[in-house]
C-alpha cells in the first residue's frame, strides 16, 4: 500500500533546500510527499523534486520574528493536518530546533507515526526518535537523511545526494559568461560590506568579466549600490525560480551564508562562500559543488548564532580581502574549465 508522508521543515529558504535529497529518499518510498513549511521557506518548497502538496504555517517558535501565537490559527493547522490523512510525519530540524512542539500538533492531529530528532525526552509525541552525536558537527543534508532514515527511507541507488531543484528555464541574463555576486544575507552578522562587493565588482569587471548582481525586493538599494555601473543590477527583478535560473548560468556565485548560496549548490554552481563562523561551517556550508570557504571560522563569534556581529569590527568577515575573493573566483572558473 502506498503511504502518504508529511515531511515538516518549518525555516527559511536555504534550510528547505538542504532537505531535498531527503525529501527525494522519502518520495522513493511513498506514495504522496506533502511538505509543511513557513512562509519563509515557501518558495522554495515550491522548487524540490518529489513535492506532490505544500501546507504553509508560520510557526512562532521558529520565525526569527515571530507573531503571537494565535490559538485559532494554531486549531485550524490541526485540522488542516488532520485532513491530510496522513500516514506518517517526519519532522526534520536543526541541532538548535525543538521537534515537540511540531510533534504536539501533529499528534493533535491525529497522525500516527511521528519521527524527529529529539534530545529532550518525547514521551508519547514521537514513535520513532532518533538522537544525534551534535559534538560531530554533522551537515544539515546528512542530519536530514538521518532522520528519514530512521522512519524507513532511503535514497534510491543512484542518487548522489546533491541538492536539485525544478528550474523555469528562463533566458540568461547577460549574453556569454558571468559571475553573480549576492551581496545580501538573512541577518547583518553574516554580511561581507557593502563596499567591498562594489569594490569586488569593479575588479571582476577590470578582468573582462560580467557581473550580476541579485537580491530581494528589501535589497533593492544594496544592489543598486553594489552593482554600480558596471555590473548588471536584477535587485527585486526576480523570483526565487527565476534566481535558480540565474546562478545556473553564472560561472560562479559570490555569496554569504544565506538561501542563495544554496539555491546555487542545488543548481550546480561553484560557490564562493564568505561564510561567517556564528553557525558551523561543516553544518551549513554549500553541499556538492565546489566551493572556496572564505572567513576567519575561529573568530570570537564562532558558534554564537548571532544575527548582529556581537565583536567590534566584524572581523571574521572584514578580515576577507577583495583579492581574496577575486581570486577564489579564478581558482573556481579554472577549475569549471578544466572539468568541462
Amino acid at each position: 500500500m502506498s503511504r502518504h508522508v508529511l515531511l515538516a521543515r518549518l525555516d527559511s529558504a536555504g534550510d528547505v533546500l538542504l532537505s531535498g535529497p531527503a525529501v527525494r529518499a522519502v518520495a522513493a518510498g511513498a506514495g504522496r510527499v506533502t511538505f509543511l513549511c513557513g512562509r519563509r521557506g515557501r518558495a522554495a518548497a515550491e522548487l524540490l523534486p518529489g513535492v506532490d502538496a505544500i501546507v504553509e504555517h508560520t510557526a512562532p517558535w521558529i520565525d526569527p520574528e515571530p507573531e503571537p501565537l494565535d490559538r485559532d490559527e494554531t486549531l485550524r493547522l490541526v485540522d488542516t493536518l488532520a485532513g491530510l490523512g496522513a500516514d506518517e510525519a517526519i519532522v526534520l530540524t536543526s541541532f538548535h530546533q525543538s521537534a515537540l512542539p511540531v510533534a504536539l500538533l501533529l499528534r493533535l492531529a491525529g497522525i500516527p507515526r511521528i519521527t524527529a530528532i529529539s534530545e529532550d525526552y518525547p514521551g508519547s509525541l514521537l514513535d520513532v526518535r532518533e538522537r544525534v552525536d551534535e559534538a560531530s558537527d554533522p551537515h544539515e543534508v546528512d542530519r536530514a537523511l538521518r532522520v528519514v532514515a530512521a522512519a524507513g527511507y532511503r535514497l534510491t541507488a543512484g542518487d548522489q545526494r546533491r541538492l536539485s531543484v525544478v528550474r523555469p528555464w528562463s533566458p540568461p541574463p547577460v549574453d556569454g559568461p558571468y559571475v553573480v555576486v549576492h551581496p545580501g544575507t538573512s541577518v547583518p552578522a553574516r554580511a561581507w560590506p557593502p563596499e567591498r562587493h562594489a569594490a569586488l565588482v569593479d575588479a571582476l569587471v577590470d578582468e573582462d568579466r560580467a557581473v550580476v548582481v541579485t537580491g530581494s525586493v528589501d535589497e533593492r538599494a544594496l544592489t543598486r549600490s553594489v552593482a554600480g555601473a558596471r555590473g548588471v543590477d536584477l535587485g527585486g527583478r526576480t523570483s526565487f525560480a527565476e534566481l535558480a535560473d540565474v546562478l545556473a548560468g553564472a560561472e560562479a556565485v559570490v555569496v554569504g551564508n544565506t538561501g542563495a548560496a544554496h539555491l546555487a549548490a542545488a543548481v550546480g554552481t561553484p560557490v564562493v562562500s564568505l561564510f561567517a563562523p556564528t553557525v558551523p561551517a561543516a553544518r551549513w556550508r554549500p553541499w556538492g559543488v565546489p566551493v572556496e570557504l572564505l572567513g576567519d571560522q575561529a573568530a570570537p563569534c564562532a558558534g554564537s548564532r548571532a544575527t548582529t556581529c556581537p565583536v567590534a569590527g566584524h572581523p571574521c568577515l572584514c578580515s576577507v580581502s577583495v583579492g581574496e575573493v577575486l581570486a577564489s573566483v579564478g581558482r573556481l572558473t579554472v577549475r569549471q574549465e578544466l572539468a568541462a
